[in-house]
Formats: C-alpha cells, structure tokens, sequence
C-alpha cells in the first residue's frame, strides 16, 4: 500500500521540490538551483506519464546533472560577456582629475575632484618639494585612508 501511495502521489513530491529550487535559484542567482529545477521538472512529466518512481528518480538526476555540466557553463560565459562594471569606490578616484582648493605646501591641502568630492590632498613623491596653488589642476594618483595622493596635471599645448 505505501508503495502504490508514493506513485500515485511523487508529482506532488517533484513539483514540490521544482518550486524550492525555483525559489533558491532566485535568491542565489548562480543558475545551480535553476539546472536542478529542470532535471525535476523531467521527472514531475515522467510522473504524469505514470513512469516508476525509480526511472524518475533518474531521470531528474540525469537531467540535472546534463544540464550542470553542459548548459550552466555557457550559459554563464554568455551572461558575463558584456562590458565591465563601473570602477567603485577607491577604484573610480584612481586617474580622476581635480582642482586644488587649498594650497598643498609640501604635507597636506585640498583638492576638489571631478565629481564634485572635496578630498584632504598631499602630492605624490614624485612631486615634492613642489607647492601646487589654489586653481592648480591635479590627478589622482592613489587613496591613502582619507587622503588622495595628487601629481600635477599636464598641461595641453592650448593652455
């Protein structure tokens, strides 16, 4: 009797079990759950078709396993195509150029950047015992903590 009662009712059990993948899959978003989904899902048709819970079984770890080894790589491969991403945080100031506000005198001034951040500035190594007045224009050369380190900008032929 129970066998009879886990045939009749495994579709309840895979398309159960299709949901909770579908659910995982959209909060990991790695396509590993949604491969799995799809191996389950062939087995809830066998189930329909009245196919022995073993060949079910199968066929959704079969399927699965097809599709993780075949399908999720180029599916990935074809999702990171695209561009980069935008650069963030310490990443975006890097190169950035900027106005000196504040003289840098040899230890520290500031600068206003490009996109509107006033930054506390000393300049780069290679640029001191230089002093960079107010209006001077600079590049960003790297981020210490809370300060970026500055070289003066070249200037173009037209200035």
């Amino acid at each position: 009797m129970p066998a009879d009662f886990l045939t009749t009712y495994a579709w309840i059990f895979w398309l159960a079990l299709v949901l909770v993948f579908a659910i995982v899959e959209v909060a990991t978003l790695a396509f590993t759950f949604l491969m799995l989904a799809i191996g389950s899902v062939g087995a809830l048709v066998a189930s329909l078709l009245g196919a022995p819970l073993w060949l079910e079984a199968t066929i959704a770890a079969v399927l699965s396993m097809l599709l993780l080894f075949l399908v999720r790589p180029v599916a990935l491969r074809l999702l990171n195509r695209g561009p980069q991403p935008a650069l963030t945080n310490v990443e975006a100031l890097l190169g950035l150029s900027g106005t000196v506000t504040t003289d840098l005198d040899g230890r520290v001034g500031h600068v206003k950047l490009a996109n509107g951040e006033t930054w506390t500035a000393r300049l780069s190594g290679s640029s001191e015992g230089r002093e960079l007045v107010d209006g001077e224009r600079v590049v960003v050369t790297a981020i210490e903590g809370a300060t970026a380190v500055v070289a003066p900008a070249e200037r173009n032929a037209s200035e």
